[in-house]
């Protein structure tokens, strides 16, 4: 056939619409965690193609674009546009974060599925934080403190608890009421003994684990409020203007973050470096470093862990692959020609 030939559109592979619910049905948490774990791995050994970001300002949100690819049972390229809008749930009932993802084949560009991003970004955070507390938090772990109790917050505790003996929840949010309703739900469902916090620093000083995620612009946590020994994952900074934490506290701890780059430009690190408080080489490790065995995390008991998360594409390649590859299996998704 002559190479300028068009291909025959028989030949070309469907793309599959994927809804949220096929997403949450087809990628239990567990899996995903798994799946998280290992593109971690294989972006050490080189197996990916680097993921990026950019980030738009519009109006009272923005809209941030992620893309990497990995090589999986075949090449894949991920490209997800997530709009976030946090005004969004009090000025309007819609969800803060909305999105779709785009799944390519990474060798010769077929679009092979659109997904829903909710799902998938709310799965994939919480498995990195997940793969990080494996590496980070003690043995010993046993009480967490969420701060932000939203969807992610809600996830986040429902990943830790698959990789650490959870016997304790304290949940804190600005809206005292979504506290309440998270605990409750964490008792009911996970068996934990899970109250609301009246205020967040008595509560994370008391605990081994601690998660933030919510869209704060400034830091919610100093140096006083983290006892020694604690894993803290900050997962709420994905732009410039976010922040959780207090530079001083990130400084004085061991900072693993998940990409070097994108955190030393819209993490909590970046409000560090800023300071004048870290250079870069200051930074233990980036996640897949440390799930390689080629640089260590925690240094003893005692020393603080921060897993400065910003959310790289590498999760999402991840984690709409095996959405995708499920879904074929499955048959399931709605079938889309998009070169008719």
């Amino acid at each position: 056939m002559n190479e300028s030939a068009p291909i025959p559109i028989a030949a070309i592979e469907p793309t599959l619409l994927l809804t949220r619910s096929d997403v949450v049905e087809l990628l239990p948490l567990a899996d995903c965690i798994v799946a998280v774990e290992r593109a971690f791995a294989l972006h050490a050994e080189g197996e990916s193609l680097p993921p990026g970001v950019l980030a738009v300002a519009a109006g009272s949100g923005a809209f941030h674009i992620k893309a990497a690819g990995l090589r999986l049972s075949r090449p894949y390229f991920a490209a997800k546009t997530n709009a976030n809008f946090s005004q969004n749930p009090a000025r309007f009932g819609r969800p803060a974060i909305q999105g779709i993802i785009a799944l390519c084949d990474a060798e010769h560009g077929t679009p092979l599925a659109l997904m829903d991003s909710i799902a998938v970004t709310a799965l994939r955070t919480a498995a990195a934080t997940a793969v990080a507390a494996r590496y980070l938090a003690r043995a010993d772990a046993r009480v967490l403190t969420v701060c932000g109790c939203g969807t992610q917050g809600d996830v986040q505790v429902r990943a830790l608890a698959l990789v650490c003996r959870l016997e304790r929840v304290f949940t804190f949010d600005v809206d005292r009421s979504r506290a309440d309703a998270l605990a409750a739900r964490f008792a009911e469902s996970l068996g934990l003994d899970a109250s609301a916090a009246t205020e967040l620093g008595e509560a994370t000083r008391q605990s081994d684990v601690v998660v933030t995620c919510t869209p704060s612009r400034s830091p919610l946590l100093g140096c006083g409020d983290i006892a020694p020994g604690t894993f803290l994952a900050a997962v709420g900074a994905d732009s410039h203007d976010k922040q959780e934490l207090d530079p001083a506290l990130v400084a004085r701890a061991a900072v693993i973050v998940d990409h070097l780059e994108q955190c030393a430009t819209i993490g909590e690190l970046h409000h560090a470096l800023a300071a004048g408080l870290m250079t870069r080489e200051d930074v233990r490790a980036e996640l897949s470093e440390m799930v390689s065995g080629r640089r260590i995390g925690r240094g003893g008991e005692t020393e603080i862990a921060i897993f400065d998360s910003t959310g790289t594409a590498l999760e999402d390649v991840a984690a709409a692959a095996a959405v995708y590859e499920r879904a074929l299996a499955a048959g399931r998704g709605i079938p889309l020609e998009l070169g008719r």
